[in-house]
Parts: structure tokens; C-alpha cells; sequence
């Protein structure tokens, strides 16, 4: 529920309440009951969470380059090796 911010005019206090959007405004003072205005303030959230902040779209953004860079690179090693006999290493070894 957003928290609106009211002035009185006779008094000169102000104070805020919690109402839903639907409601009517407040329109006597709590503490000496004459006229009051709602007032236009600051709105005061906050956004918590992972993805809210340019930071973390980078990261992201990041990750995903690194991963289909890895992937290229596989793909390449493994085109290099496909027309290529396997050898065995411990076989080579003896022979020598």
C-alpha cells in the first residue's frame, strides 16, 4: 500500500497514512480536526534482487559470451581432432 503524506492548513502539521490507491482521501486533520491538503512527495522503493541493477545485466551478459566462446572452442578442438588417428600414449612410450 503506498504511504501518502498530508499537510493540515490550520495547524501546520503533517503526516502520513497507509491507504490503498481506491481509497478517498483524508480530508480533517487527526489532531485538530480542520482542513487538510495531500501533498506530493518522494516515492521511496526499492528494488531488491539479483537483475535489478546495470551491474548485474552485465554480468550476466558476460557469462553468456564466456559460455558460447567455450563452446566454440570445444567445437573447434573437436573438429581439429576428428580427422586425426588416436594414439595411444602408453604404447608410444614402450617403443621408445
Amino acid at each position: 500500500m503506498p504511504i501518502y503524506e498530508y499537510e493540515c492548513i490550520e495547524c501546520g502539521k503533517y503526516f502520513e497514512t497507509m491507504q490503498k490507491i481506491t481509497e478517498k482521501p483524508i480530508i480533517s486533520c487527526p489532531f485538530c480536526s480542520g482542513k487538510v491538503r495531500k501533498l506530493v512527495s518522494n516515492c521511496s522503493f526499492q528494488l531488491k534482487g539479483s537483475g535489478w541493477y546495470l551491474t548485474d545485466y552485465a554480468r550476466k551478459a558476460e557469462k553468456k559470451e564466456e559460455r558460447k566462446e567455450e563452446k566454440k572452442d570445444k567445437k573447434s578442438d573437436e573438429n581439429k581432432d576428428k580427422g586425426k588417428p588416436k594414439e595411444k600414449i602408453e604404447g608410444l612410450r614402450e617403443n621408445q
